[in-house]
């Protein structure tokens, strides 16, 4: 009998994982079309300075399901660390420990923080007077949290990473960014009173030794082996949808094309469009230019000496300080070498064509230095390099009525028959890496050995994907 033939999109965790599990299982035999020179997207490693550095800050959390986390420790073996989580948040013009312990919450605080946090809990006891409007991110947060979190942290927050002002939010953007939704609960959470699969391993993460790109490498080597074909630097230029299906791609100043039974596509759902040459409804069209995300810049900045503090990362939720996180890749998986040396990653949130997505590498890396003279941490070693990375679509941005954009691609997308549109990018989702990978298995699971794919099944995946909440 034939194999089933599936062409996947994008070499990031969820087409990865897919790739794997397909060739893995012999449900098909699967090709990965990867534009970038590595695998891994938005969750790869790269060298720099001899020091392996990742696209921004991250971590594989303990919430990881079980056969994922299991998959990748056979993987992994002994490079996939069990980490302490060691960060701390700038509030009030004050450091305290990220995530927030109960020390903290007791006696670090600063007092008008504590004092507001206190009123808060006690205005949320007492009865409220319903009301008729839609909720929004702000609302959700500021009815469950109260005002002194939201003024604080979660609405200046807010506007950095997405840009827009906390009352343009979709209530969803709430839902799957802040996962205690009540002051009761987020109590409950610090002092261990609430075990979960999201509190259980609290205050712990598992990276690789090698970057957390390791993780991505390390299943592309795996469905290699197991039949898989992944193409570096193969950019998809055209689809056209059939029996079979024929995408078009650029490989080394060379085009070709190649058939397969399925298209499975992680790549930006509003980018899908542009890509197919059949007629595409002029709603979708429509629809895929309201689908925003936001863009980062990331500054590495590479200083001459073992370490600059010991905490894997700082947060910046203040609106005084631009950039919104600040990670040490050397503390994340506690390397020693390279000796004398060690990068700082720090996170800018913008929008493409924007001052800061067009700014040189040395203004953005002055603007970091001159961010953290102004809270505190001065750098006084010398900067014997700088350079930047640019992720044009980092974080989704769930502005109030986005839905019935998204909706409009993703059931004109659901309708094409033998194509699935998964992963963060591919279903809009702000997710984790271990989110993405959940996607990928329960994919490889809908595809039968007969090559029928169980569209009922996926629905069912589909609904438990709209329980993912962003760990940070």
């Amino acid at each position: 009998m034939t194999r089933t033939k599936v062409i996947i999109l994008g070499a990031g965790p969820a087409g990865l994982g897919a790739a794997w599990q397909l060739a893995k299982q012999q449900r098909a035999h699967v090709t990965v079309l990867e534009q970038r020179d590595d695998v891994g997207g938005n969750a790869g490693s790269f060298d720099l300075q001899g020091l392996s550095v990742d696209f921004g800050s991250h971590r594989l959390h303990p919430s990881c399901q079980p056969r994922i986390l299991d998959d990748l420790r056979e993987l992994l073996g002994p490079d996939l660390l069990d980490r302490p989580r060691h960060g701390r948040i700038r509030l009030g013009g004050k450091w305290i420990h990220f995530p927030l312990k109960a020390t903290d919450l007791l006696l670090n605080l600063p007092w008008p923080f504590r004092i507001g946090v206190a009123w808060d809990t006690f205005r949320g006891i007492l009865p409220r007077a319903k009301t008729t409007a839609d909720p929004t991110f702000a609302s959700i947060l500021q009815q469950g949290l109260g005002a002194t979190i939201c003024r604080e942290f979660y609405f200046p927050y807010a506007v950095k990473i997405w840009g827009q002002p906390p009352q343009e939010l979709s209530a969803v953007q709430a839902q799957r960014r802040v996962s205690a939704s009540s002051l009761m609960k987020m109590i409950r959470k610090i002092f261990g009173l609430k075990v979960d699969t999201a509190t259980a391993g609290k205050g712990r993460f598992f990276y690789p030794r090698g970057g957390f790109g390791q993780i991505s490498r390390a299943i592309a080597d795996a469905a290699r082996q197991a039949g898989a074909d992944i193409h570096l630097s193969a950019t998809a230029r055209k689809i056209q949808l059939g029996s079979p299906h024929r995408v078009e791609v650029e490989h080394d100043g060379t085009t070709t094309t190649l058939e397969a039974d399925y298209l499975w596509s992680t790549i930006p759902i509003s980018v899908l469009p542009r890509l197919i040459t059949d007629d595409v409804p002029q709603a979708v069209i429509d629809a895929s230019k309201n689908n925003l995300s936001r863009a980062m810049v990331l500054i590495y900045l590479v200083l001459d000496q073992d370490q600059f503090t010991p905490f894997d990362a700082h947060y910046f939720p203040g609106a005084d300080i631009r950039i919104t996180r600040l990670s040490e890749p050397k503390n994340y998986s506690d390397h020693s070498d390279p000796v004398g040396r060690t990068i700082l990653c720090a996170e800018l949130p913008c929008n493409v064509g924007d001052e800061l997505w067009q700014a040189s590498d040395d203004t953005l890396g002055q603007l970091v230095k001159d961010a953290l003279a102004q809270c505190g941490l001065p750098i006084s070693a010398p900067v014997s390099h700088v350079t930047t990375k640019r992720l044009p679509q980092a974080y989704p941005i769930y502005l109030n009525g986005y839905e019935k954009h998204f909706h409009v691609l993703d059931d004109w997308a659901s309708g094409l028959k033998n194509v699935l549109s998964f992963g963060r990018q591919g279903l809009f989702a702000h997710d984790n890496t271990h989110h993405a990978l959940a996607m990928a298995y329960a994919a490889a699971e809908c595809l039968h050995q007969d090559g029928s794919f169980d569209a009922d099944q996926w629905r069912r995946h589909r609904d438990e994907f709209e329980s993912h909440v962003v760990e940070d």
